[in-house]
Protein backbone atom coordinates (compact mmCIF):
# COMPACT_ATOMS: atom_id res chain seq x y z
CA UNK A 1 0.00 0.00 0.00
CA UNK A 2 1.19 3.75 -0.88
CA UNK A 3 2.11 6.15 1.64
CA UNK A 4 -0.53 8.44 1.61
CA UNK A 5 -0.48 12.09 1.39
CA UNK A 6 -0.26 13.98 4.19
CA UNK A 7 -3.02 17.04 4.81
CA UNK A 8 -1.56 20.37 3.50
CA UNK A 9 0.45 18.94 1.37
CA UNK A 10 0.18 20.66 -2.67
CA UNK A 11 0.35 18.29 -5.38
CA UNK A 12 1.94 20.72 -8.42
CA UNK A 13 1.39 24.02 -7.26
CA UNK A 14 -2.35 23.88 -7.18
CA UNK A 15 -3.83 20.71 -5.42
CA UNK A 16 -3.55 21.15 -1.74
CA UNK A 17 -4.57 17.37 0.27
CA UNK A 18 -7.64 18.12 3.11
CA UNK A 19 -8.15 14.47 3.67
CA UNK A 20 -8.70 10.99 2.56
CA UNK A 21 -12.00 9.98 1.35
CA UNK A 22 -11.10 6.52 -0.06
CA UNK A 23 -8.48 3.97 -0.22
CA UNK A 24 -7.68 1.34 -2.35
CA UNK A 25 -4.88 -1.46 -2.69
CA UNK A 26 -3.51 1.29 -5.32
CA UNK A 27 -3.56 4.37 -3.95
CA UNK A 28 -6.16 6.54 -2.25
CA UNK A 29 -8.69 9.14 -3.22
CA UNK A 30 -8.37 12.97 -1.42
CA UNK A 31 -10.37 15.89 -0.98
CA UNK A 32 -7.88 18.44 -2.36
CA UNK A 33 -8.46 22.12 -2.39
CA UNK A 34 -7.74 24.08 -6.35
CA UNK A 35 -5.76 26.57 -5.05
CA UNK A 36 -5.68 28.52 -8.10
CA UNK A 37 -9.79 28.32 -8.19
CA UNK A 38 -11.02 29.79 -4.96
CA UNK A 39 -13.88 27.72 -3.51
CA UNK A 40 -13.46 24.75 -5.80
CA UNK A 41 -12.61 21.71 -4.04
CA UNK A 42 -11.89 18.50 -6.34
CA UNK A 43 -11.34 14.97 -6.08
CA UNK A 44 -7.98 13.46 -6.51
CA UNK A 45 -6.92 9.69 -7.41
CA UNK A 46 -3.86 8.67 -6.77
CA UNK A 47 -2.54 5.10 -8.72
CA UNK A 48 0.93 3.78 -7.59
CA UNK A 49 1.26 1.17 -10.00
CA UNK A 50 2.88 -2.69 -8.78
CA UNK A 51 6.18 -2.05 -8.49
CA UNK A 52 7.46 -6.15 -8.52
CA UNK A 53 6.50 -5.17 -12.64
CA UNK A 54 9.27 -5.93 -15.26
CA UNK A 55 10.27 -2.13 -15.71
CA UNK A 56 8.72 -2.56 -19.62
CA UNK A 57 5.68 -3.39 -18.58
CA UNK A 58 5.56 -0.54 -15.61
CA UNK A 59 6.28 1.58 -18.17
CA UNK A 60 3.57 -0.04 -20.81
CA UNK A 61 1.09 0.66 -17.50
CA UNK A 62 1.34 4.29 -17.14
CA UNK A 63 1.72 5.01 -20.53
CA UNK A 64 -2.04 3.16 -20.94
CA UNK A 65 -2.85 5.16 -17.90
CA UNK A 66 -2.24 8.52 -19.14
CA UNK A 67 -3.62 7.56 -22.81
CA UNK A 68 -6.44 6.62 -21.48
CA UNK A 69 -6.86 9.37 -18.96
CA UNK A 70 -7.05 11.60 -22.15
CA UNK A 71 -10.34 9.96 -23.01
CA UNK A 72 -11.82 10.01 -19.54
CA UNK A 73 -10.73 14.18 -19.72
CA UNK A 74 -13.03 14.43 -22.92
CA UNK A 75 -16.29 12.76 -21.19
CA UNK A 76 -18.96 16.01 -20.25
CA UNK A 77 -22.14 14.06 -18.91
CA UNK A 78 -24.00 15.36 -16.08
CA UNK A 79 -24.06 12.20 -14.35
CA UNK A 80 -20.43 11.69 -14.57
CA UNK A 81 -18.07 13.95 -12.69
CA UNK A 82 -15.74 15.82 -14.75
CA UNK A 83 -12.18 14.53 -14.84
CA UNK A 84 -10.48 17.91 -14.89
CA UNK A 85 -6.85 16.94 -15.08
CA UNK A 86 -4.39 14.27 -14.94
CA UNK A 87 -0.66 14.09 -13.90
CA UNK A 88 2.61 12.39 -12.21
CA UNK A 89 4.54 12.51 -9.82
CA UNK A 90 7.45 10.18 -9.77
CA UNK A 91 6.01 6.79 -9.68
CA UNK A 92 2.41 7.61 -8.90
CA UNK A 93 -0.09 8.89 -11.51
CA UNK A 94 -3.15 11.46 -10.32
CA UNK A 95 -6.22 11.88 -11.93
CA UNK A 96 -8.43 14.95 -10.82
CA UNK A 97 -12.28 14.97 -10.81
CA UNK A 98 -14.98 16.66 -9.80
CA UNK A 99 -15.81 16.40 -6.11
CA UNK A 100 -19.26 15.03 -5.22
CA UNK A 101 -21.35 15.88 -2.32
CA UNK A 102 -23.64 13.81 -0.90
CA UNK A 103 -24.63 10.28 0.36
CA UNK A 104 -23.60 7.66 -1.86
CA UNK A 105 -26.73 4.90 -2.35
CA UNK A 106 -24.42 2.61 0.13
CA UNK A 107 -25.03 4.79 2.95
CA UNK A 108 -29.42 5.26 2.09
CA UNK A 109 -29.16 1.44 1.68
CA UNK A 110 -27.59 0.89 5.42
CA UNK A 111 -29.53 3.58 6.93
CA UNK A 112 -33.40 2.01 5.71
CA UNK A 113 -31.84 -1.66 6.57
CA UNK A 114 -31.08 -0.11 10.35
CA UNK A 115 -34.65 1.55 10.40
CA UNK A 116 -36.56 -1.78 8.78
CA UNK A 117 -37.45 -0.45 5.95
CA UNK A 118 -36.66 -0.81 2.24
CA UNK A 119 -36.13 2.18 -0.06
CA UNK A 120 -38.92 3.10 -1.94
CA UNK A 121 -38.73 1.40 -5.67
CA UNK A 122 -40.20 4.45 -7.23
CA UNK A 123 -37.04 6.50 -5.67
CA UNK A 124 -34.48 3.62 -7.30
CA UNK A 125 -36.38 3.44 -10.16
CA UNK A 126 -35.72 6.96 -10.58
CA UNK A 127 -31.63 6.81 -9.66
CA UNK A 128 -31.66 3.70 -12.49
CA UNK A 129 -32.58 6.07 -14.82
CA UNK A 130 -29.96 8.91 -14.52
CA UNK A 131 -27.65 5.76 -14.35
CA UNK A 132 -29.19 4.60 -17.70
CA UNK A 133 -28.12 7.95 -19.23
CA UNK A 134 -24.79 7.74 -18.17
CA UNK A 135 -24.01 4.09 -19.25
CA UNK A 136 -25.86 5.12 -22.25
CA UNK A 137 -23.58 7.73 -22.99
CA UNK A 138 -20.01 6.06 -22.20
CA UNK A 139 -21.33 2.71 -23.81
CA UNK A 140 -22.10 4.80 -27.34
CA UNK A 141 -18.41 6.11 -27.05
CA UNK A 142 -15.92 5.67 -29.74
CA UNK A 143 -14.57 3.43 -28.73
CA UNK A 144 -17.19 2.42 -26.13
CA UNK A 145 -16.32 2.67 -22.00
CA UNK A 146 -16.71 0.53 -19.59
CA UNK A 147 -17.15 1.41 -15.94
CA UNK A 148 -16.61 -2.63 -14.45
CA UNK A 149 -17.20 -1.55 -11.02
CA UNK A 150 -21.03 -0.39 -10.56
CA UNK A 151 -22.04 -0.73 -7.38
CA UNK A 152 -24.15 1.25 -4.76
CA UNK A 153 -20.73 2.79 -3.06
CA UNK A 154 -19.99 3.93 -6.08
CA UNK A 155 -23.00 6.23 -6.77
CA UNK A 156 -23.83 8.95 -4.98
CA UNK A 157 -26.67 11.41 -5.15
CA UNK A 158 -26.23 15.21 -4.65
CA UNK A 159 -28.08 17.52 -2.56
CA UNK A 160 -30.35 18.46 -5.30
CA UNK A 161 -31.04 14.74 -6.41
CA UNK A 162 -28.48 14.31 -9.40
CA UNK A 163 -26.91 10.66 -9.32
CA UNK A 164 -23.37 10.61 -10.34
CA UNK A 165 -21.37 7.82 -11.15
CA UNK A 166 -18.17 7.92 -9.44
CA UNK A 167 -14.85 5.88 -9.71
CA UNK A 168 -13.57 5.10 -12.73
CA UNK A 169 -10.92 3.02 -11.06
CA UNK A 170 -11.80 0.04 -13.05
CA UNK A 171 -12.75 1.29 -16.33
CA UNK A 172 -11.94 -0.18 -19.55
CA UNK A 173 -11.81 1.11 -23.14
CA UNK A 174 -13.18 -1.21 -26.09
CA UNK A 175 -10.33 -1.24 -28.63
CA UNK A 176 -11.34 -1.48 -32.14
CA UNK A 177 -10.36 -5.13 -32.24
CA UNK A 178 -12.84 -5.60 -29.34
CA UNK A 179 -10.08 -6.44 -26.94
CA UNK A 180 -10.23 -4.48 -23.94
CA UNK A 181 -7.50 -2.36 -22.41
CA UNK A 182 -7.78 -1.49 -18.63
CA UNK A 183 -6.90 1.37 -17.07
CA UNK A 184 -6.13 0.21 -14.10
CA UNK A 185 -5.84 -3.46 -12.84
CA UNK A 186 -9.06 -4.88 -11.05
CA UNK A 187 -11.57 -7.10 -11.09
CA UNK A 188 -14.85 -4.91 -9.34
CA UNK A 189 -16.43 -6.62 -6.31
CA UNK A 190 -17.41 -9.77 -5.76
CA UNK A 191 -21.30 -9.08 -5.24
CA UNK A 192 -21.62 -7.28 -8.34
CA UNK A 193 -18.88 -8.91 -10.59
CA UNK A 194 -20.11 -10.82 -14.03
CA UNK A 195 -18.78 -14.21 -14.02
CA UNK A 196 -16.69 -13.59 -17.23
CA UNK A 197 -14.68 -10.46 -15.67
CA UNK A 198 -13.32 -13.03 -13.05
CA UNK A 199 -10.83 -13.05 -15.80
CA UNK A 200 -8.94 -9.79 -15.84
CA UNK A 201 -8.30 -9.07 -18.96
CA UNK A 202 -8.20 -12.60 -20.03
CA UNK A 203 -12.26 -12.24 -20.01
CA UNK A 204 -14.05 -10.77 -22.87
CA UNK A 205 -16.35 -8.05 -21.26
CA UNK A 206 -18.92 -5.26 -23.17
CA UNK A 207 -21.41 -3.51 -22.47
CA UNK A 208 -23.16 -6.51 -21.33
CA UNK A 209 -20.81 -7.16 -18.07
CA UNK A 210 -22.05 -3.32 -16.69
CA UNK A 211 -25.67 -4.43 -16.91
CA UNK A 212 -25.35 -7.56 -14.89
CA UNK A 213 -23.67 -4.97 -12.33
CA UNK A 214 -26.31 -2.09 -12.66
CA UNK A 215 -28.87 -5.52 -12.12
CA UNK A 216 -26.98 -6.86 -9.13
CA UNK A 217 -26.88 -3.20 -7.43
CA UNK A 218 -30.23 -2.90 -8.02
CA UNK A 219 -31.24 -6.24 -6.51
CA UNK A 220 -29.30 -5.10 -3.60
CA UNK A 221 -30.99 -1.26 -2.97
CA UNK A 222 -34.48 -2.84 -3.42
CA UNK A 223 -33.90 -5.74 -1.20
CA UNK A 224 -31.46 -4.64 1.53
CA UNK A 225 -29.69 -8.63 0.68
CA UNK A 226 -26.70 -8.62 -1.27
CA UNK A 227 -27.17 -10.52 -3.93
CA UNK A 228 -25.32 -14.23 -4.32
CA UNK A 229 -21.94 -13.60 -6.19
CA UNK A 230 -21.91 -15.18 -9.71
CA UNK A 231 -19.99 -17.91 -9.09
CA UNK A 232 -21.74 -18.93 -6.05
CA UNK A 233 -24.51 -19.12 -8.40
CA UNK A 234 -22.58 -20.79 -11.59
CA UNK A 235 -22.50 -24.00 -8.85
CA UNK A 236 -25.63 -23.11 -7.04
CA UNK A 237 -28.37 -21.76 -9.30
CA UNK A 238 -30.91 -21.48 -6.82
CA UNK A 239 -28.73 -19.36 -4.69
CA UNK A 240 -30.20 -16.62 -6.09
CA UNK A 241 -33.09 -15.61 -4.06
CA UNK A 242 -36.18 -14.15 -5.88
CA UNK A 243 -36.90 -10.70 -4.80
CA UNK A 244 -40.23 -10.61 -4.54
CA UNK A 245 -39.81 -13.41 -1.62
CA UNK A 246 -37.33 -10.52 0.20
CA UNK A 247 -39.85 -7.79 -0.57
CA UNK A 248 -42.89 -8.42 -1.94
CA UNK A 249 -43.78 -4.85 -2.74
CA UNK A 250 -41.53 -5.03 -5.65
CA UNK A 251 -43.56 -4.70 -8.77
CA UNK A 252 -43.16 -8.26 -10.93
CA UNK A 253 -41.39 -6.14 -13.57
CA UNK A 254 -38.47 -5.18 -11.68
CA UNK A 255 -37.90 -8.33 -10.53
CA UNK A 256 -38.17 -9.59 -14.00
CA UNK A 257 -36.17 -7.13 -15.83
CA UNK A 258 -33.07 -7.61 -12.93
CA UNK A 259 -33.07 -11.20 -12.90
CA UNK A 260 -32.77 -10.75 -16.96
CA UNK A 261 -30.00 -8.17 -16.48
CA UNK A 262 -28.30 -10.54 -13.86
CA UNK A 263 -28.11 -13.88 -16.25
CA UNK A 264 -24.81 -15.38 -15.99
CA UNK A 265 -24.28 -15.78 -19.85
CA UNK A 266 -23.90 -12.29 -21.34
CA UNK A 267 -26.43 -13.34 -24.36
CA UNK A 268 -28.80 -14.24 -22.01
CA UNK A 269 -28.74 -10.28 -20.54
CA UNK A 270 -30.39 -7.46 -22.64
CA UNK A 271 -27.42 -7.02 -25.34
CA UNK A 272 -27.61 -3.20 -24.45
CA UNK A 273 -28.34 -0.38 -22.07
CA UNK A 274 -31.20 1.05 -23.92
CA UNK A 275 -33.11 -2.44 -24.02
CA UNK A 276 -32.45 -2.78 -20.28
CA UNK A 277 -34.06 0.92 -19.83
CA UNK A 278 -37.40 0.11 -21.67
CA UNK A 279 -37.98 -2.69 -19.87
CA UNK A 280 -36.74 -1.89 -16.24
CA UNK A 281 -38.89 1.18 -17.12
CA UNK A 282 -42.38 -0.01 -18.47
CA UNK A 283 -42.31 1.03 -22.25
CA UNK A 284 -40.89 -1.78 -23.37
CA UNK A 285 -42.38 -5.32 -22.96
CA UNK A 286 -40.04 -8.00 -21.42
CA UNK A 287 -39.22 -11.46 -23.31
CA UNK A 288 -41.21 -14.10 -22.33
CA UNK A 289 -38.10 -16.31 -23.15
CA UNK A 290 -34.48 -15.52 -22.61
CA UNK A 291 -31.87 -16.99 -25.19
CA UNK A 292 -33.87 -20.90 -25.04
CA UNK A 293 -35.33 -20.52 -21.27
CA UNK A 294 -38.59 -19.24 -19.84
CA UNK A 295 -37.43 -16.32 -17.28
CA UNK A 296 -40.18 -17.91 -15.07
CA UNK A 297 -39.07 -21.30 -15.43
CA UNK A 298 -36.66 -23.10 -12.94
CA UNK A 299 -33.16 -22.44 -12.78
CA UNK A 300 -30.76 -24.58 -15.07
CA UNK A 301 -28.89 -27.68 -13.59
CA UNK A 302 -25.35 -27.76 -13.02
CA UNK A 303 -25.16 -30.32 -15.93
CA UNK A 304 -27.08 -28.34 -18.69
CA UNK A 305 -25.31 -25.01 -18.12
CA UNK A 306 -21.91 -27.59 -18.23
CA UNK A 307 -22.95 -28.51 -22.00
CA UNK A 308 -22.42 -25.03 -22.82
CA UNK A 309 -18.65 -24.12 -24.76
CA UNK A 310 -19.04 -20.58 -23.35
CA UNK A 311 -19.99 -22.34 -19.91
CA UNK A 312 -17.50 -25.07 -19.93
CA UNK A 313 -14.55 -22.14 -20.49
CA UNK A 314 -16.06 -20.25 -18.02
CA UNK A 315 -15.66 -22.94 -15.39
CA UNK A 316 -12.33 -23.64 -16.29
CA UNK A 317 -11.38 -20.08 -15.58
CA UNK A 318 -13.29 -20.34 -12.40
CA UNK A 319 -11.37 -23.27 -11.52
CA UNK A 320 -7.72 -21.76 -12.35
CA UNK A 321 -8.79 -18.95 -10.15
CA UNK A 322 -9.39 -21.23 -7.33
CA UNK A 323 -6.63 -23.10 -7.28
CA UNK A 324 -4.37 -19.75 -8.07
CA UNK A 325 -6.27 -18.76 -4.64
CA UNK A 326 -5.25 -21.86 -2.90
CA UNK A 327 -1.54 -21.56 -3.74
CA UNK A 328 -1.15 -17.74 -3.03
CA UNK A 329 -2.96 -18.39 0.45
CA UNK A 330 -0.44 -21.81 1.22
CA UNK A 331 2.04 -19.84 -0.31
CA UNK A 332 1.51 -17.22 2.70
Amino acid sequence: MPTPLKAGEVLRNRYKIRRIIGQGGMGSIYLADDIRLEGRQCALKEVEHDRSLPPEMLRQARDQFLREATVLARLDHPNLPKVSDFFSIGGRDYLIMDFVPGKDLRTLMTESRQGSIFLLEEEVLGWAAQLCDALAYMHSQDPPILHRDIKPSNLKLTPNGVLKLVDFGLVKILASDEMTVTIIQGRGTALYTPLEQYGGDIGHTDARSDIYSFGATLYHLMTNHPPAEARERFLHPESLEPMRQINPEISARSERAVAWAMNLHPDERPQNIEAFRETLLGSHPLPTTIGRKSIATRPMSVWQILRSPMEQMLLWLLAILTLFSLVATLWR
